[in-house]
Formats: structure tokens, C-alpha cells, sequence
């Protein structure tokens, strides 16, 4: 018997709901609608039009409403906004936001998909401004349109997040003076505060004024007043603070929405009405890491939980085992990607978990390859049990194949002794062989069992700062060439001819560049009798990407004679 099936929202999880949707049935009548002028379009491509990377703003759109009503059968109606939800009678309000018509529609199951809507924070002056957000095609070609203008030169960008930066790059890219003005001490908190310093370097490198733990007062005459006195000019503001999910229909409906905010739903994508389902941005999802409700903004799982629910409706089974979070970002010439837990996550939700992490640079590629790139490196993994819990990875190479890895490895609740056991493929021009994910099993296992002691570049300031003993195991050269203020230089290859230099009775810190070199010294020192020796984890290298941007922005004394990133 044929039913009729209503969706509300035409982009990721709506669209791709609705084509499973006839993919599982050619009988039931499937109408989809969307309150803007464009339905499946690419949302996380919007701001690569503001650079020309995507050039017409009309390859955004994905699909239209005649082709998928011609290749699917479905009634994709544009412009076309539901007002309201009538559970008892199972029907729906609409309005024409062209015409004004409003009517109504009857269902059989309704899917929610209606996305989030982006913050837009109060501050006094903020009507005067010329004031954008990014969440669909309108808002990027108007965007681009206003500030193709001569006059306009000047963007702020207030926030931080995936759009923020990207909006901020490619509007760098496209010519413009850019600001980016955040409240907290980082951007992109889906990354550590240790590692996402590679990304604040690069953005402020390239060009970007990128102004960390600030807030506007005021907006007047086109500038930006800060809280700390500072002045910017804005020609036109961004606002891109995050979003937050758009359940103002599910709510006027009487369904449940759950302790995040977000609408509450069983395994099954369904919400406490037997007939209605939601998916995407509007819904909270269950994290198999923390075994709690949260938010996750991100289109993979929506289309995962959009087919799960097409296949609900029609009585096929469906395996939900939850999510980890898992997401990449190119920023100018770097890219990062992230998966399950970091640090910050585990501290701010005051998740009651024992761990420790693996921090390490290697090459993405055989060194000697002329494309090889440093890849910064940093894993999670539960103590005692070495289950893998998130990873980090951020470099000019491929560090979305290595975080995948890892994310698989999660997904199958896999421990520091598979990633030592992964068979991955190997050439010089793609990996080593023995590639940095195996790399991270063998170094947290070693930490696992105790074989030595390390500790990471964010404390290094305060042992530089405490008269610590740090010995720099780099050649003579390279320590000449810049190293740690008060470090002692005693090279790996003389090490063994120096050891009455190395005193046991303090902790002695021993680096390199990335922290392989200064590892075999450990090892040699601990064999030869020190229970005292630690390795610094990343070294040289990963600290000049720690220390450079607060450095130059805050004018604070450098704990460096120079910074080598090399």
C-alpha cells in the first residue's frame, strides 16, 4: 500500500533520506520541502566560492527540483516553508514564501531535517554593520555579490569554527583584509590547544589578523571596537560563531527535545511521535566514546542516520552503534583531521577516564622523496587498557588517510597493539614503511609498559623558566643554529663519551628535532643506570610551532634563540 512520506529540509539529510526513500520503494509518494530557493546543495563546499575556487556559484547546487522529480519521483518543493505539525490529524502547515499560500499536507511518516541556524551574537552597533552569515547558497552569493563591491576591503569574521576559518581563507585568498575575532584562546577546539598553535601560525603567516581571546564591544563608522581597546575596521561582518539546532517546529509540536538541545531521538532516528523522524544538525546523536547524548554538526553522520531512517520506515534492519566525530579542514597549506576524543573534550566534559597521549613528528613520505612533509601526530589512548580513544593529525601531506586509519581502529574498539599490527600500504611517494599510525602503536605501548617517561611541549616554557636541566641531543650544527635558552648541547653520537655530564639527581629532559633522536638517548641513559631522563615530546621542531604565535603576538621573551621549522 503506498504511503505518503513528508520531508522537512532538502539538503544533506533530507535529500538523501528522500533518495533511499525510493531507492527502498517506487510506490510511496515522497515530497520533500525547503523553505529556500535551492535544494541539495553542497553545504560544506559554500565558502570556496568566495576565493573562485568553486567559480559559479551555481555549481553549489547539486540537484534541482525537475531532476528529482524526473529521476526520482520526487516532489521537491523549493520555497516552500512548514509552518507547523499537527500530530493528531497527521498533517502539516505550509506557507509559499513566494506566494503567502498556506495549506496543508497529510502524511504517513514525517522526517525532520531542518538543519541548524547559525549564532548571531548581540552586540550594540552589530544593525549598522553590513552583516552576513553562511548557511546556504543565498547567503554566499550575496556575500560574494556585496563584497565585490570596490568599496570593500576590510571582513571581520566573528568565530572561530570550520565556516569561520574557511569563510576567513578564502576571503584572504580572494584579496581582502581579514580579521578573525574569538572570544576563547584557540579557533577549531575540535583540535588540541598543543597541536591547533600549527594552525595559528599559518593563519596568522598568511596574512590573516587573527585576534585570540578577544571580544567586540561596539560596531561604529564601519570598525570594530574590541574590549581591549583595540580598533578594526569592518567594511562587513561575518558572523560565524557556530549554529545552533533549529527545533523551534519539533518543540511548537510537543516532541521531545533532549538535554543538549537538540531533538531527542531512539536508535532508530525516531522522536517520541511512532510516525516522526529526525536526522542532521537538529538532532543530538549518542557517542560511543562518552556514552552520552551530543551534537555533531557534521554530514557524514547525517547521511548515515537519513539512510538508516529510509530503512527503518520500510522494516529493514538498521545498526546503530553511535558516533565518534570524525572531520577534516584544509587551512591554506596545512590540513588536519580529528577523530573521537582530545584532550580538551576529556577536560571540559570532565569525562572520568584515565589516559595519556603519544605525540610524535615523522615524515609523511620517505624522507628522501622532494615532497616530504613533517606530519605532526597526536593519539589518546585509555590507561590501562591502551584502547585507542582519538588522534589528531595535522601537516601538508595526507593526514586524512591517517586519522581514517585511526577512526576505523576506534570504531572497532581497537587498542595501541593494532595500530603496531596494521598492514598498511607502502611506497616511497605515500607513506613510509612503516607509517606514522604504526609508529603511534609501538610509542604508546612503550609508554603503556612503562619503558620511559616523557613529557609534552606545553610544559616546556615552565621548565625553561625553573632552571630545568634540558640536554639538546641534535649535532652541534643544529644546536648552533638555534635551540632551547639554557639547554646543554651533548649530540646523540657523543653521548655515550659525555655521560658524566648528565647528572641523577634531578630530572633530566632530554629533545631533538622531533623527538626520535633524544628517544634513543633516553633508552641508552636509562640502560646505562638513569631513572631520571625524559623525552620531550615533538622536541625542537613541535615546540617552535607551540611557543612562535604567542609569541609574536603577545611580545612575550622567547624561550628559543630562534624558531627552526625546517
Amino acid at each position: 500500500m503506498a504511503r505518503k512520506i513528508l520531508i522537512v529540509g532538502g539538503v544533506a539529510g533530507g535529500a538523501s533520506a528522500a533518495a533511499r526513500l525510493r531507492r527502498n520503494s517506487e510506490e510511496d509518494r515522497i515530497i520533500m520541502f525547503e523553505r529556500g530557493p535551492h535544494v541539495s546543495f553542497s553545504n560544506c563546499s559554500l565558502p570556496y566560492h568566495l576565493s573562485g575556487i568553486i567559480e559559479d556559484v551555481e555549481d553549489l547546487v547539486l540537484m534541482d527540483p525537475e531532476l528529482f522529480i524526473s529521476q526520482y519521483n520526487i516532489e521537491a518543493k523549493t520555497n516552500n516553508e512548514v509552518l507547523s505539525i499537527d500530530r493528531e490529524n497527521k498533517t502539516v502547515s505550509i506557507k509559499n514564501v513566494l506566494t503567502n499560500e498556506v495549506y496543508t499536507e497529510s502524511y504517513n511518516k514525517l522526517i525532520l531535517s531542518p538543519g541548524a541556524n547559525p549564532i548571531v551574537e548581540n552586540i550594540q552597533g552589530l544593525e549598522t554593520t553590513n552583516l552576513f552569515t553562511v548557511r546556504n547558497v543565498v547567503d554566499i552569493d550575496n556575500i560574494k555579490k556585496f563584497i565585490s563591491k570596490v568599496e570593500i576591503k576590510n571582513i571581520v569574521v566573528i568565530g572561530g569554527g570550520f565556516i569561520g576559518v574557511e569563510t576567513a581563507e578564502n576571503l584572504k585568498l580572494a584579496g581582502y583584509n581579514v580579521s578573525i575575532v574569538i572570544a576563547s584562546k584557540q579557533i577549531l577546539n575540535t583540535y588540541d590547544y598543543d597541536m591547533v598553535q600549527i594552525f595559528h601560525k599559518e593563519i596568522y603567516d598568511k596574512g590573516i589578523n587573527l585576534l585570540i581571546g578577544e571580544k567586540i564591544d561596539k560596531f561604529e563608522n564601519n570598525n570594530a571596537y574590541l574590549k581591549s581597546g583595540k580598533i578594526i575596521e569592518a567594511d562587513a561582518v561575518i558572523m560565524a560563531k557556530g549554529v545552533t539546532p533549529e527545533i523551534g517546529l519539533a518543540k511548537a509540536a510537543g516532541l521531545e527535545i533532549g538535554e543538549t538541545g537538540a531533538i531527542k531521538v531512539d536508535k532508530n532516528y525516531r522522536t517520541n511521535d511512532k510516525d516522526i523522524y529526525a536526522v542532521g544538525d537538529a538532532i543530538e546523536v549518542y557517542n560511543s566514546l562518552t556514552h552520552s547524548a551530543t551534537k555533531l554538526a557534521l554530514a557524514g553522520p547525517a547521511l548515515k542516520a537519513a539512510r538508516a531512517v529510509a530503512d527503518h520506515i520500510n522494516n529493514k534492519s538498521i545498526l546503530n552503534k553511535g558516533f565518534i566525530g570524525s572531520s577534516a579542514i584544509k587551512v591554506f597549506d596545512y590540513n588536519g583531521a580529528a577523530t573521537g576524543l582530545s584532550e580538551s573534550m576529556i577536560k571540559s566534559q570532565k569525562i572520568k577516564i584515565n589516559y595519556d597521549i603519544v605525540r610524535i613528528i615523522l615524515n609523511d613520505m620517505v624522507g628522501i622523496m622532494p615532497d616530504a612533509k613533517p606530519l605532526h601526530l597526536k593519539l589518546l589512548y585509555e590507561v590501562p587498557t591502551g584502547k585507542i580513544l582519538g588522534a589528531q593529525a595535522i601537516g601538508k601531506g595526507d593526514v586524512t588517510k591517517r586519522i581514517d586509519v585511526i577512526a576505523t581502529v576506534i570504531k572497532f574498539s581497537g587498542t595501541l597493539d593494532d595500530l603496531r599490527d596494521l598492514e598498511l600500504s607502502y611506497a616511497p611517494p605515500f607513506s613510509t614503511a612503516k607509517d606514522v599510525v604504526n609508529y603511534a602503536g609501538y610509542v604508546g605501548s612503550n609508554l603503556l609498559n612503562k619503558d620511559f617517561k616523557q613529557i609534552n611541549v606545553d610544559k616546556v616554557r615552565e621548565l625553561v623558566e625553573n632552571g630545568a636541566f634540558i640536554v639538546d641531543v641534535r649535532e652541534a650544527y643544529e644546536y648552533k643554529g638555534s635551540h632551547i635558552k639554557g639547554s646543554v648541547n651533548i649530540p646523540l653520537s657523543r653521548l655515550r663519551s659525555s655521560i658524566t655530564e648528565i647528572p641523577k639527581d634531578k630530572p633530566v629532559y632530554l629533545l631533538c628535532r622531533t623527538g626520535q633522536r633524544s628517544y634513543n638517548a633516553v633508552m641508552a641513559l636509562q640502560n646505562l643506570g638513569y631513572d631520571n631522563v625524559y623525552n620531550i615530546t615533538g622536541s625542537f621542531l613541535g615546540l617552535s610551532y607551540y611557543e612562535y604565535f604567542n609569541d609574536v603576538t603577545t611580545n612575550r621573551e622567547k624561550i628559543v634563540t630562534e624558531y627552526n621549522f625546517v
